[in-house]
């Protein structure tokens, strides 16, 4: 009986002692939901007919700016045709930082696979969504190329990722 008696008493003591040093707080909990973005191709990037001039000649570069604009002044070449801009319409929640991955790119000659042209992307790296769903946003990416005289005839055709996450 008195085994009994203490260890009823250690018990009484133990949870006593336990409640002593306990503390409660209260924390706010919160959630935010948002929709899923969805990026729809608009357009494709053109860099309309670039004819090499005559001679030996390096580093000459032509650009298409993300607002469409084609800039080709070197005189070693001669720019005609259509130019655009990539274009994407991004969709998703209003407010939200969207930020946009666009990595360079290698285009190919159709008729000789071994020859090559490497792309330098421009375009914007973030942009805040101005409604949520439809209509979205548009943005574009521009993007620029380096020829030399070696540069081998053809058409050069080639694709890119674009990429878009919440920030």
């Amino acid at each position: 009986m008195i085994i009994a008696w203490l260890l009823g008493a250690l018990a009484y003591v133990a949870c006593a002692a336990g409640s002593a040093r306990a503390a409660t707080a209260t924390v706010s909990v919160s959630a935010s939901n948002v929709k899923p973005l969805v990026l729809t191709k608009v357009q494709d990037l053109s860099f309309g007919t670039i004819t090499l001039g005559p001679g030996v000649w390096n580093n000459a570069t032509i650009s298409v700016s993300q607002a469409g604009v084609l800039n080709c002044t070197n005189a070693n070449l001669s720019c005609t045709g259509a130019v655009a801009a990539a274009t994407y319409n991004v969709q998703g929640s209003n407010q939200q930082t969207v930020g946009i991955s666009c990595p360079n790119f290698v285009l190919t000659n159709q008729t000789d696979p071994t020859q090559t042209l490497a792309i330098t992307t421009n375009a914007p790296t973030s942009l805040v969504l101005p409604n949520s769903g439809f209509p979205g946003i548009n943005f574009s990416i521009g993007g620029s190329v380096t020829l030399n005289s070696a540069t081998s005839g053809g058409t050069y055709v080639g694709t890119f990722n674009v990429t878009v996450d919440y920030q």
